[in-house]
């Protein structure tokens, strides 16, 4: 294959919305929740396990998250999960008109 046969797009920074998704923009929400909290368990050092102590979840909870196996979560309970591994974190949901310089996101 040629250079010449590849054609460049730049996505809208979803993948789920840029491979047409019906329920884009909620899983790319859990998305970014989930890997905050797998970062959040990574910085600490803490085993699934050792996280369901500290937090009251469930351990297989947290290894859905590690696994990106996130259907049976709900978006407020990703941020309860976070919020129960980190309670000084402030999660902000910014919603804006599609077409805008900046796609919706979750920080």
């Amino acid at each position: 294959m040629s250079e010449s046969a590849l054609e460049l797009v730049e996505g809208t920074g979803n993948v789920f919305r840029d491979l047409c998704d019906p329920e884009a923009d909620l899983k790319h929400a859990k998305a970014i929740l989930a890997a905050r909290i797998i970062m959040t368990l990574d910085e600490r050092g803490l085993s699934v396990r050792k996280a369901a102590t500290l937090t009251g979840f469930a351990a297989a909870d947290f290894s859905r998250i590690r696994n990106a196996n996130l259907g049976r979560f709900t978006l407020d309970r990703l941020m309860k999960v976070l919020a129960a591994l980190d309670g000084n974190l402030q999660i902000t949901v910014h919603v804006q008109a599609r077409g805008q310089n900046e796609p919706a996101m979750v920080t």
